[in-house]
């Protein structure tokens, strides 16, 4: 996943205290610090706007990135924390975790389709439908999988995928313990509707006709 992680751009912050971070604050900065991974705590600004987005963007806490700060080397880091003002709801300090090889994170990981033309289901007008476009795993900061990988070969309409039927990277396991529905393939709305017609039909006349006899004999 190292091509797809997302860069985090910051500076050193000069100082610390509530002064230093006050002053960060006036520049549309956010204070921030970057601890753990047997380094010296680092601390930093983030420019405030970019930071909003992000977190706008959704699981800025469960997203690795990769820290870009002028004269250290980049590192991966995830947010364990961001702080908040009580009345505007908007940030105000983030704590950002370096993280080494081995170390064990909580991250949610894209699932990719493939193969549609080959599963007969889909060839007979029924639906993929997505239930989880991304699944949360716990992996190994080291060996973070790009995507998770679903082939639809040989599908028919009703078949469902569940996390089982996916090979996951060693090291890794889903954060649910339980067997959980990936996707399924549907019938389409109007199959599905002349099945329930077919279920309701009334019988024909001549089988009316025969029950009818039937009960005047009796």
């Amino acid at each position: 996943m190292a091509n797809e992680t997302p860069d985090l751009i910051a500076t050193v912050r000069e100082g610390t205290g509530k002064g230093a971070a006050r002053a960060a604050r006036r520049n549309k900065l956010v204070p921030g610090i970057v601890y753990g991974g047997d380094a010296d705590p680092l601390p930093i600004n983030l420019g405030f706007d970019m930071l909003l987005k992000k977190l706008k963007d959704g699981r800025f806490l469960s997203t690795l990135f990769n820290l870009k700060v002028e004269g250290h080397d980049d590192v991966r880091v995830i947010a364990r924390s961001v702080q908040r003002d009580v009345v505007k709801d908007l940030p105000t300090h983030v704590d950002l975790l370096r993280l080494r090889r081995t170390s064990k994170i909580n991250l949610f990981i894209p699932v990719e389709f493939i193969n549609e033309k080959d599963a007969p289901g889909i060839k007979r007008g029924g639906v993929l439908t997505v239930v989880r476009p991304e699944v949360e795993l716990v992996v190994t900061a080291g060996d973070i999988p790009e995507k998770l990988t679903v082939d639809l070969t040989g599908l028919e309409i009703g078949e469902t995928i569940t996390i089982s039927a996916i090979t996951l990277p060693e090291g890794t396991k889903p954060t649910i313990d339980r067997d959980f529905v990936i996707a399924n393939i549907t019938a389409p709305s109007g199959l599905a509707a002349a099945d329930a017609e077919d279920e309701g039909e009334e019988p024909a006349a001549d089988e009316v006709e025969a029950t009818e006899q039937g009960d005047s004999e009796e």
